[in-house]
């Protein structure tokens, strides 16, 4: 070997080893901030918070929570489909909602009706020995996730949707839907939005 080739050798062998290095250690950071990854191939916490941050902010805005004859009304969630090609978790979103809802002040939900089930069977099991009646619900909220994939090139994009409809118990009618969209894009997961 002439005397140009061993450094070089040593230099692509150092290379080589520090990009095994062990990675950066782990850090909080802000699940609404900008230092999160964004994955092209899921839904993130970001995109969870920011849309249920979108539509509680609408449904507050349209009112329709005061038209309940009895303050707070009470709601009771219904089905959220989940239309996407990823198996999510539904409760990701609609306790966000139901927590900003009931810290409104304009609304309670109730754990005992659920179209999933009982959210809270030690609860009804205890207000049926104590003779207590399921209170009625005035509201559902019910919901569709949606995405729509596209692609140009080496460049991927993702949208998904989020709707949500309010109804009326009495009469079965949307008092107030809304959606929301949150759409990413690049060639793969990064940080950042």
């Amino acid at each position: 070997m002439n005397k140009l080739t061993l450094p070089l050798l040593a230099l692509a062998t150092a290379s080589i080893f520090s990009g095994c290095a062990s990675p950066k250690n782990a850090t909080y950071v802000d699940p609404k901030g900008t230092d999160t990854i964004v994955s092209l191939n899921k839904i993130n916490i970001q995109d969870w918070n920011q849309a249920a941050d979108l539509l509680v902010a609408d449904l507050m805005a349209s009112g329709v929570l005061e038209r309940a004859p009895e303050q707070p009304a009470v709601l009771a969630i219904s089905r959220i489909t989940n239309k996407t090609s990823n198996q999510v978790d539904i409760n990701s979103l609609t306790k966000k909602i139901r927590v900003a809802l009931m810290q409104s002040g304009k609304v309670l939900t109730t754990s005992l009706i659920s179209y999933d089930g009982v959210e809270d069977p030690l609860a009804k099991e205890l207000g049926a020995q104590q003779g207590a009646t399921t209170p009625k619900p005035y509201y559902t909220l019910s919901g569709l996730l949606l995405e729509d994939k596209a692609s140009a090139g080496k460049i991927n994009q993702i949208t998904y949707t989020f709707q949500l409809s309010l109804t009326t118990v009495k009469d079965g009618l949307a008092v107030w839907e809304s959606e929301q969209q949150i759409t990413k894009m690049g060639k793969q997961s990064t940080v950042g939005w």
